[in-house]
């Protein structure tokens, strides 16, 4: 017994000379004094060892056992102090260069846009609601004075998720919710997403952001519709705006027109923005049609009312000078980063 305990301290202080690293040392004691360990197989022989001897072998493991672990203890105090200096030599911290900039978060150049001009609108006694992306063809096209036939759905090229439900193609569908659950006067405006199945450009896109407005009182006319326009416009480019309307046809008004805006860029005088006609193409707009009224359980002969409707992206490439739709939904934060 007394030769294979010099012979296990023996060969611990040879393996503890080759130890380089503290966790070597950890391993070290692990395999020592484990349970499956050397020393723990030496205790298990002690039962071999007459009786009248057991104290004293006993204690020869015991303070076998503790030289081990002492050493242990030792050498890993040693290594420590060793790999924390490295550490602390490798991760210095040069004091004289520059701090790092920190770059904080901002909104997307689009919600910017919807933020700013829903204010505009509030201030100017508009509420603010909301339609589903998901709706009904009743409440997208039929409601709106689009029969299942008319011509006019071919206009917008739909996301059809059935025969009845699609992605909506504007908010225009917020309107005939609206007139069923209030009475008159309303006036809302109503923002989101819109989807058309469209092919992707620099010009066009298969979802966008759009907003619609909805006034509906006795005796609304055009008037009320281009002072409201020309009022929004002015504050939305914080400028003094000059509009023009254009007759157009949309199913959901009668009559319609189309509005533009002098050009922002050359004030009217023609350049690459606007084609060299010095006029923008901002917004399409109309009297809401009585048949649409019907359908919102309003009666036509009492009441009438404005609708208009514009694409948020639109705005934002006549504000920024941006060409393409394209880079507002490709997440780069170097335009991201320009904006705001």
């Amino acid at each position: 017994m007394q030769e294979r305990v010099i012979s296990l301290r023996s060969q611990f202080q040879s393996d503890l000379k080759q130890v380089t690293l503290s966790k070597e040392i950890e391993q070290l004691k692990v395999k020592y004094l484990g349970k499956k360990g050397p020393v723990q197989e030496l205790m298990l022989h002690l039962r071999d060892v007459p009786s009248e001897q057991r104290p004293l072998f006993g204690k020869v493991i015991n303070e076998l056992k503790e030289e081990i672990a002492h050493l242990c203890e030792q050498a890993l105090e040693s290594f420590s102090g060793v790999e924390q200096a490295q550490q602390l030599a490798q991760e210095k911290i040069d004091v004289t260069l520059p701090g790092r900039r920190h770059h904080l978060g901002r909104s997307h150049p689009i919600n910017q846009m919807i933020d700013e001009s829903l204010e505009i609108l509030c201030g100017m006694g508009f509420s603010v609601q909301y339609g589903p992306d998901i709706d009904s063809d009743y409440y997208n096209y039929e409601a709106l004075n689009f029969p299942p036939d008319h011509p006019a759905r071919d206009m917008q090229d739909t996301f059809y998720l059935s025969d009845n439900m699609l992605l909506r193609s504007h908010t225009s569908n917020t309107q005939v919710r609206v007139m069923q659950n209030h009475q008159p006067p309303l006036r809302i405006v109503a923002p989101g997403t819109v989807y058309r199945n469209e092919t992707i450009s620099s010009r066009s896109h298969v979802f966008f952001h759009q907003l619609e407005g909805l006034y509906i009182d006795k005796d609304v006319t055009f008037a009320d519709l281009f002072a409201t326009l020309s009022e929004f416009f002015s504050k939305l480019f914080q400028t003094e705006i000059t509009t023009r309307f254009r007759p157009s046809y949309f199913p959901f008004v009668e009559p319609g027109l189309e509005v533009d805006i002098g050009c922002i860029s050359c004030h009217s005088k023609g350049c690459r923005l606007c084609k060299h006609t010095g006029w923008l193409e901002v917004a399409g707009a109309g009297m809401v049609h009585p048949e649409v009224l019907i359908n919102g359980g309003i009666d036509p002969e009492v009441y009438s009312g404005y609708a208009w409707g514009m694409g948020f992206e639109r705005m934002a490439m006549l504000r920024t000078g941006v060409k393409d739709i394209r880079m507002f939904t490709e997440n780069d934060l170097r335009f991201l980063a320009q904006s705001g």
